[in-house]
């Protein structure tokens, strides 16, 4: 890893136990040279999905399964329930208090895509094998089985109706694309208006806020809808300041 970017890391609880790693910020991708090692990070997280943890300013994605996103609902017997939130909560559960360690095994645009342990329980094969997320096989088939298990066992999500991850958040997708063309927000819990100000700045406007009427929210230039304020600061976003 070259100087620069260690010492963008110096001031988080992150420690790289092998060091022959090189990230290319082109290609979002991480290199390791030949026979050696993955890339380790370790030290305490926060869980902000199901499938999602951060490490000190490290964003860290788990490698090969696909959680219910935090502001998905599930349908039980015909009720809607928060299935989004408990997948989180689990995660939470399996990391609370635990020193994690992470193998690196690539990057995305901003994290780092690995296979995490706690106490060396496999955190991605826990939250597969226990019904809070699902094998992501268009990555990776490691946890197939332990998809099948939680399902044929009705665990988790599997007792309720869900949209897969990867389908609910096109599906979502296509809703803002849709809304963005009548100015109104994708559904009645996401009101957050994320602006990008001609400077770049990313800015978001909560109801209530002096300029919230006046904000437009333009997809196509990359601007988007937010579900809560916490949703948008993950995303890259700040307050507005009136």
């Amino acid at each position: 890893m070259s100087l620069p970017l260690l010492g963008r890391f110096m001031n988080m609880s992150l420690l790289f136990l092998t060091l022959p790693l090189a990230i290319s910020a082109s290609a979002n991708t991480v290199n390791t040279l030949p026979n050696q090692p993955a890339p380790i990070l370790s030290g305490q997280v926060k869980a902000t999905d199901g499938d999602s943890l951060r490490m000190g300013n490290a964003r860290i994605r788990l490698y090969g399964v696909d959680a219910v996103e935090t502001a998905q609902r599930c349908d039980l017997n015909g009720e809607s329930w928060k299935c989004g939130r408990a997948s989180r909560k689990k995660l939470e559960r399996l990391t609370k208090g635990k020193t994690v360690e992470c193998e690196v095994k690539d990057m995305d645009r901003t994290r780092f895509v690995s296979v995490c342990t706690a106490d060396g329980v496999d955190l991605g094969a826990e939250m597969v094998r226990s019904g809070w997320a699902v094998a992501y096989t268009q990555y990776s088939m490691n946890y197939v089985a332990d998809e099948a298990a939680a399902k044929a066992e009705r665990r988790g999500l599997w007792r309720s109706n869900f949209a897969r991850p990867h389908d609910w958040r096109a599906s979502r997708r296509a809703q803002v694309w849709q809304a963005a063309e009548r100015q109104v927000p994708p559904s009645t819990d996401c009101l957050v208006k994320g602006n990008i100000s001609r400077d770049g700045t990313k800015i978001f406007h909560s109801p209530g806020q002096a300029d919230y009427a006046r904000t437009r929210v333009s997809v196509a230039s990359g601007e988007r809808w937010f579900c809560s304020k916490s949703e948008a600061i993950e995303a890259g976003w700040r307050a507005a300041k009136r």
